[in-house]
């Protein structure tokens, strides 16, 4: 976790030139604090210097670290290491620091009778000096009951220990987290968390910061363990590894649940790899069962769960019966149904087939309604259609200006920011984030977070495959009896990146009245993408596959030709007028030669280069960020109204050496979709290029054009929903290329299926029986088990149909884009 980082006073963007070993000290007054983090610890300080061991000859110097309420005009003792700044010079980075407070008894007795100590005179220093000797500040801050010998007044009692306090407290709490290596960022957030109970809850038990502290994992617990000498085989090490391990497993694979053999394998692997010594498996075995107890993890069965995603799924289950059984305001007889569905074809133009109109008239039905389809089958066109009937039979107007001061009665949302905005252009009426419409204000989603009552007559959400366990229960708790709720997704995409798989569980439930469209409706000029999307949804590559069509092409090449090759077909598309905009690459991987990260910074040459030494550019773990790139974000942010998958393009930098600057920190201005956030050096984290993206991260959007490369490399990734998913994302032009048994291993190897109960969950409270006890406990000893061996099957190299030469990929011969000659984005402009 960096500090807040400033390009004047930047701790991580500095070398030290100090090659002592023996630690470097300043002790001084503070003389200014030039800059202090309102969301951190992070100071930046001017010490006039009274000791040092530095070789330094200037009266004062800058110094930089994470400080607690430091004050100026008050001596501290910095520990740390001369840096150099290659425009601001030599600075002091303190790793720690303390106050100086006298360490003879002559002047601790000036301490305690000066300005700031009312009432206390230098005979009562002297008194309490002579009583508790020259470490009287420490023994009155650990137990002021030291003063009672002296028979002080209360009121001057009371003032000098809240002073000792105000002025050593918190020092010591930030002291102690600077000396347990955390920056000034996570030692805020520990701090605002713990208080005055921090360092308390550190010693006692440091695996704690797990559950309670973002950004802290089991091997930082362990190494202040360590530190404090906690056995490598203590009950809470183990604790702790087993919550990790639980908690991993879920956000790896996205179950919601585990069992025994998988959990203890994990535990036993991250206790032994973090200090290298043998576990016995039965004492892991021994505190699962304890944890239990606790109510921490939840036993049933086989099954071993977190107790909040144990808890969710029945809390899913409940509120569903609740918002099902719920009688509706108004009822509407078939007949008015159906007049009301005429009057909305005639304002659309169109005609609904007998599954559309039953589509509509069930929804109408029904209190909660699941509506389902692939690429092309109508989904769009329903969705209208509901708003439309729904506002006819019960007598409202869709003009938004209407509702100025009453809430609008359509709600329509969607997990991320560009399929909200999807939803919006298509529908004409105004729709938002899940989390922005629940007032959700963390960065992700805590299950439980307070959030506000949805108030309107309709909700509609879609891109319901990618909505998480967690997210989905804060959406049910918020939504009155009143309310009727239409759920719209496609159950074949990619499932959520959270644990759960809700979409498909409330399906195959069959709790939940639903319909299922599966005639192709969108035939735009005969395009070959949605046919392709449907054939690989039934597991199979249609036999035209490798055969260029106007709208589609294949590509044979190799992993180490797949960066060559998409950077000519970006080159061939620029040249046509493609922007960054319409082009899309889609990846399954990160890492690796055909990696996302590879390819984002070759695609960053072609879309948006460095046209000189004057480019002005920021760098951050590797990526160089210019104005003009296309960047994506990480995390959800809903206070600045951008949200996990949201696609941006940096409008500004400003650096920290610029005039207008006040802060003196690089900042990046991010325009999502005309929502400006800047970002200081801190948040960078939260987004990364974008020229290439995860399939997972392109749920809920549309391209222009996608260029999906698929190869070996991938191995592990071939499944046929992430392809299913990624060719689906193209609206007018898909660029195959790669390795084609990749491309049919992808629609051979079905997706497993996640480990989830939610289907089971509601059955249970369907069919009227009472919520299993939350406390349900690991019963008796858990045996300890060790998971059999598992051979590898080899599998021969593929052969590559119809391979790229070598030659033809240097000497640029190639035209990616054969059969579209003609096509330029002109092509899909929208009358």
């Amino acid at each position: 976790m960096r500090n807040e980082s400033l390009n004047l006073f930047d701790e991580d963007s500095q070398n030290s030139d100090s090659t002592k070993t023996s630690p470097q000290f300043v002790v001084g007054k503070v003389s200014a604090i030039f800059f202090a983090s309102p969301d951190s610890f992070y100071k930046v300080l001017l010490v006039k210097i009274s000791e040092t061991n530095l070789e330094w000859h200037e009266d004062e110097i800058v110094v930089t670290g994470s400080f607690g309420d430091v004050k100026e005009e008050q001596a501290y003792r910095f520990v740390g290491t001369t840096v150099t700044h290659p425009k601001y010079g030599t600075q002091f980075q303190a790793t720690n620091y303390e106050n100086a407070t006298p360490t003879t008894k002559e002047g601790l007795v000036a301490y305690l009778s000066g300005e700031e100590f009312k009432g206390v005179g230098k005979k009562t220093a002297e008194k309490i000096v002579a009583l508790l000797g020259t470490d009287a500040i420490d023994k009155i801050i650990q137990d002021a009951d030291v003063l009672k010998p002296l028979n002080l007044k209360k009121d001057l009692q009371a003032n000098l220990i809240s002073v000792l306090k105000a002025n050593n407290g918190m020092e010591q709490i930030i002291i102690g987290l600077n000396g347990y290596g955390f920056g000034s960022q996570l030692a805020a957030s520990i701090y605002n968390h713990y208080r005055e109970e921090t360092l308390d809850v550190l010693h006692k038990n440091p695996y704690q910061l797990i559950e309670d502290i973002d950004g802290i994992g089991f091997k930082k617990a362990d190494q202040i363990a360590e530190t404090l000498g906690i056995a490598f085989d203590a009950p809470t090490r183990i604790a702790g590894a087993l919550l990790t391990s639980l908690s991993d497993l879920s956000t790896s694979n996205g179950d919601t649940y585990t069992d025994a053999r998988s959990l203890l394998k994990a535990t036993l692997g991250l206790l032994e790899n973090s200090r290298n010594q043998a576990i016995d498996p039965q004492k892991v075995a021994d505190e699962l069962v304890v944890l239990g107890k606790d109510g921490k993890v939840v036993g049933e069965e086989d099954r071993i769960y977190l107790r909040k995603l144990f808890e969710a799924e029945w809390q899913i289950a409940e509120h569903v019966k609740r918002l099902r059984d719920a009688k509706e305001t108004h009822t509407f007889e078939a007949g008015e149904i159906n007049g009301a569905i005429d009057l909305a074809q005639k304002q659309f133009r169109i005609t609904y087939d007998s599954s559309q109109r039953q589509a509509l008239l069930k929804a109408m039905q029904s209190k909660l309604f699941l509506l389902t389809g692939g690429p092309g089958t109508g989904k769009t066109t329903i969705i209208n259609g509901i708003v439309k009937t729904f506002a006819t039979l019960n007598d409202f107007s869709l003009d938004v200006n209407e509702y100025r001061d009453s809430p609008f009665p359509v709600l329509l949302a969607a997990p991320t920011g560009r399929a909200a905005k999807r939803m919006s252009e298509v529908t004409g009426l105004p729709a938002s984030t899940i989390h922005r419409m629940l007032g959700l204000t963390g960065r992700e989603t805590n299950p439980d977070q307070e959030t506000k009552d949805l108030e309107g007559s309709l909700l509609i959400v879609d891109e319901m495959s990618m909505v998480d366990t967690f997210l989905f229960k804060t959406l049910m708790r918020a939504i009155p009896n009143s309310m009727k709720i239409i759920l719209v997704g496609d159950k074949d995409q990619l499932p959520s990146v959270g644990a759960g798989q809700v979409f498909n569980d409330l399906l195959k439930s069959e709790v939940i009245p639903k319909i299922e469209l599966t005639k192709i409706y969108r035939q735009d000029n005969e395009s070959s993408i949605v046919p392709l999307a449907h054939a690989i949804k039934e597991g199979r590559l249609p036999a035209d596959f490798s055969q260029n069509q106007k709208d589609r092409s294949f590509i044979a090449c190799s992993t180490n030709q797949v960066d060559s090759v998409i950077s000519q077909v970006v080159k061939k598309a620029e040249q046509k007028g493609f922007t960054s905009q319409d082009i899309q690459v889609l990846a399954p991987m990160y890492r690796g030669i055909a990696g996302i990260d590879r390819l984002n910074e070759s695609l960053q040459k072609i879309l948006n280069p460095k046209k000189s030494e004057r480019t002005k550019e920021v760098e951050f773990r590797g990526q160089h960020f210019r104005i003009g790139d296309k960047v994506l974000q990480l995390v959800n942010v809903p206070e600045n109204n951008v949200f996990n998958g949201d696609l941006g393009i940096v409008k500004g930098i400003i650096l920290a050496k610029d005039k207008d600057n006040t802060d003196k920190q690089d900042k990046l201005v991010i325009d999502f979709d005309e929502t400006e956030v800047t970002y200081g050096r801190k948040d960078w984290i939260q987004i990364t290029l974008a020229y290439c993206t995860s399939i997972h991260k392109s749920q809920g959007s549309e391209f222009k054009m996608v260029i999906l490369p698929m190869v070996q490399q991938y191995s592990r990734m071939l499944q046929r929903n992430l392809l299913y998913t990624a060719v689906s994302r193209a609206e007018a032009l898909l660029i195959l290329l790669g390795d084609k048994t990749a491309f049919e291993k992808c629609v051979e190897n079905l997706a497993v299926n996640r480990q989830t109960t939610l289907k089971q969950r509601l059955l249970t409270v369907f069919d009227g029986k009472k919520q299993l006890d939350v406390k349900t406990e690991l019963k008796g000893e858990a045996t300890a088990v060790t998971p059999k061996n598992t051979a590898t099957k080899q599998t021969k190299p593929p052969v590559l149909d119809n391979v790229l030469t070598i030659s033809k990929v240097q000497n640029q011969e190639i035209d990616p884009m054969i059969g579209m000659a003609d096509i330029t984005p002109q092509s899909f402009m929208k009358a």
